[in-house]
């Protein structure tokens, strides 16, 4: 059964009281990020998000460092991971985490949360989104509608 990856976004966004949010997964190459769900990214920015080199951006930086992102406030700091775009989202507080293989070797994606007031994102929900991202593992495994 396939899931559709836009009500699983909204499910997370609720859970963690954001506004936006993104899911991409690696492509073929392993070098790169491909957008298949998005809630609240401006359609200016949508181009720009839909396929990102590993290491560029927060997404591209969670999945080169295989370490979550975070960001307090994107409006004020880009945080050397950021690019100048990333403001048009009107998102301050942002937090990507990459999406392991069962095995922990691959990174299959990254999910990314984010919203309107500058946030610190605690350790506690650091380890929530991780683990928000094991149960993305099991969806991408058994196939997702775009």
């Amino acid at each position: 059964m396939k899931t559709d990856l836009s009500a699983w976004l909204t499910a997370v966004l609720d859970q963690f009281h954001c506004q936006t949010g993104t899911i991409h997964q690696t492509t073929a190459d392993g070098q790169h990020l491909e957008l298949l769900a998005q809630i609240g990214v401006p359609e200016v920015l949508l181009d720009k998000i839909s396929h990102i080199p590993f290491g560029k951006g927060i997404a591209g930086a969670a999945a080169q460092t295989r370490e979550p992102v975070e960001l307090c406030n994107l409006q004020q700091d880009l945080g050397g991971v950021a690019r100048p775009n990333a403001r048009k989202t009107n998102v301050s507080g942002s937090l990507a985490v990459p999406v392991f293989s069962v095995d922990g070797v691959e990174v299959l994606g990254v999910v990314g949360i984010g919203m309107v007031s500058p946030h610190d994102f605690s350790c506690d929900e650091k380890q929530a989104l991780t683990d928000v991202s094991h149960k993305l593992r099991e969806v991408f495994l058994s196939g997702v509608d775009r």
